[in-house]
């Protein structure tokens, strides 16, 4: 099958490390140019680096981005624009909120976690979609959680501003279809990333056992009996946004291994 992703614009954001860079690489491999961003230099020069030695394809550069900042996030649209004269994908990705019982959560909390998980997708979108009309054509992807289906415990940010992201999206679809402008939500489960061994070390600790033994509780739950591999997700997020797609939009996937009962 065919991607139709070679020379394409494509914009990564959060993607220095973990799902974010395993994304950027999937594009690389296909021949896109690859724009990335996170808030750090050296991460991003360094994962640039990684991306060209493993792919082959120097067309990668990066753009420092707080999410949180929209003038951060009109400048990188401006950069991609301005490196390769359109976006013809964006990949809207943001860290996930701390973890958390709700009466522990305070308005700063509430606040953070808006701004950086639902806002600043709101932002990244409203900055890209006027050069996707003007050429008739793009496709966006959202990552979210498996929140987006079920709740999840200790996680009540992700449960209340995630699916905010599937009512954005599932309206843009509708909104943005007759420029040929493609929206999806892709939400990860248990995918073996720092954000996990990060929920893992808060579990064992407020449970008093070892992160070993929340791995194999964890594992025991899924399906297929492992974590899935960033690159395995990856590859889901890159045929939702590549030529490939021609007829999904506003629709919601989960990548977990068939840990999600919810129909």
């Amino acid at each position: 099958m065919e991607l139709n992703l070679k020379g394409k614009s494509v914009t990564v954001t959060a993607a220095s490390k973990g799902l974010g860079k395993a994304i950027a690489m999937e594009f690389a491999r296909e021949g896109a140019y690859v724009l990335i961003s996170s808030r750090n230099m050296e991460s991003l020069e360094a994962t640039k680096q990684e991306i060209i030695k493993e792919t082959g394809n120097n067309a990668v550069d990066y753009a420092v981005c707080d999410m949180k900042r929209s003038e951060d996030i009109n400048a990188l649209v401006d950069k991609a624009i301005a490196w390769n004269g359109t976006v013809d994908v964006l990949i809207n990705n943001a860290g996930g909120p701390p973890a958390g019982p709700f009466m522990e959560m305070t308005d700063n909390d509430w606040y953070h976690a808006f701004e950086l998980n639902l806002l600043s997708f709101v932002r990244m979108i409203r900055s890209v979609v006027p050069t996707m009309q003007k050429q008739k054509s793009g496709h966006i992807v959202n990552l979210a959680s498996s929140s987006i289906k079920t709740s999840l415990d200790q996680l009540v940010l992700s449960n209340t501003l995630r699916p905010g992201i599937v009512g954005l999206a599932k309206t843009l679809a509708q909104e943005l279809s007759a420029d040929n402008i493609l929206i999806n939500t892709v939400g990860p489960g248990t995918i073996e990333t720092d954000r996990i061994l990060d929920l893992n070390k808060s579990k064992a600790k407020q449970q008093n056992v070892t992160i070993d033994q929340i791995r194999e509780e964890e594992i025991e739950k899924i399906p297929m009996k492992r974590y899935g591999r960033p690159d395995e997700f990856a590859k889901a997020v890159v045929f939702l946004a590549s030529g490939a797609n021609t007829y999904i939009t506003g629709q919601s996937l989960i990548v977990d291994g068939g840990l999600v009962k919810a129909l």
